[in-house]
């Protein structure tokens, strides 16, 4: 009776804890979800709080968005990476961490060492330069002249070798330009000397745009998302000039996944998934998006191999321009 008695115990115990285990799955979430953010505090970070506070209503939780800058982006996702890999912690994975740092050999994980929830926005650039030039009207003229003057041309992408100076650069390559570029640690810095004349052109954010919009002529939209032509009021872009840069993944420059630890469960992935995905269908969270010149992006997971899978190969090929405007400025020394 007592090896009957004590088996039926167990039996029990181990039926109570089978129970209880399916039960706390089913309640995920139970607490907070924290989204990392790789950025500080800005348009972005406006963009991802949006989005994050949709996501927690429909995941009856809070989901605040934790700013951590830093490494070019690295900081953040090495932050995110290091938390358990329970569906409690989302990390804002834009395409500089993500992808980038790991091409420049300072990360050591590649996009499929996380799973992805949703795409989230895109966060396009231009090229910029001053209303009142007298020495050309567009992008091409522009290119033109800089191919008549090698070297004269100055322009900034914000710092050295980013994403910005590879696309730039790559812009240039395809049409023989060889251009100058001046770093500087902050954007507003570079906008300002492309207005008083010290560049010719620059790197060109939507806030920037949006912030100083009659002291800016948007020469080219470097996207193909009719959306980011819209947030420029209609600029020129790549395909109105037929520009193939090759960056069929990266056409929407600065875009962003939120993807989570690669060991994330399933069942929570999938709950996550789900609350991401009605978030971004909201009329409201989309007129959000839109308002502060931002894409929202209606890729799901299962695009995220096709589109962030080829984005290596050519952030490399941009990569090639970079080396070659290096070796042609120095021809002109």
């Amino acid at each position: 009776m007592t090896i009957m008695h004590s088996l039926k115990s167990a039996l029990a115990a181990i039926a109570v804890m089978t129970v209880s285990s399916g039960a706390a799955l089913a309640q995920f979430p139970e607490r907070t979800i924290e989204l990392i953010h790789p950025w500080g505090p800005g348009n972005a970070m406006s963009v991802s709080q949006v989005i994050a506070k949709a996501m927690g209503e429909e995941l009856g939780v809070s989901m605040p968005v934790i700013s951590t800058p830093g490494a070019a982006g690295t900081k953040g996702q090495k932050t995110a990476m290091s938390r358990p890999a329970d569906g409690y912690t989302v990390f804002d994975g834009y395409v500089a961490p993500l992808v980038l740092q790991p091409v420049l050999g300072n990360a050591d994980w590649v996009y499929s060492d996380f799973k992805p929830l949703h795409a989230a926005v895109s966060n396009a650039f231009a090229i910029g330069g001053r209303p009142n030039e007298t020495r050309w009207s567009n992008f091409e003229e522009m290119m033109a002249y800089g191919k008549e003057h090698p070297g004269e041309l100055r322009y900034s992408s914000g710092s050295r070798n980013n994403l910005p100076h590879m696309v730039i650069a790559k812009v240039l390559q395809s049409y023989g330009v060889v251009a100058q570029n001046v770093p500087y640690t902050q954007d507003g810095n570079a906008v300002k000397d492309l207005k008083s004349g010290v560049l010719d052109f620059s790197f060109i954010n939507v806030g920037n745009f949006i912030q100083d919009k009659e002291n800016i002529n948007i020469m080219l939209v470097l996207s193909e998302l009719p959306g980011a032509k819209a947030s420029y009021d209609g600029a020129p872009s790549i395909t109105d000039l037929s520009i193939d840069l090759g960056l069929s993944g990266l056409a929407p420059m600065g875009w962003t996944w939120w993807i989570v630890h690669k060991d994330t469960p399933d069942d929570v992935t999938d709950k996550l998934r789900a609350a991401m995905t009605a978030a971004m269908k909201r009329p409201e969270v989309r007129e959000a998006i839109e308002k502060v010149g931002f894409v929202p992006l209606d890729w799901d997971h299962t695009d995220y191999d096709t589109v962030v899978g080829p984005v290596a190969d050519q952030l490399g090929a941009m990569g090639n321009a970079l080396k070659w405007e290096e070796e042609e400025l120095k021809k002109l020394k």
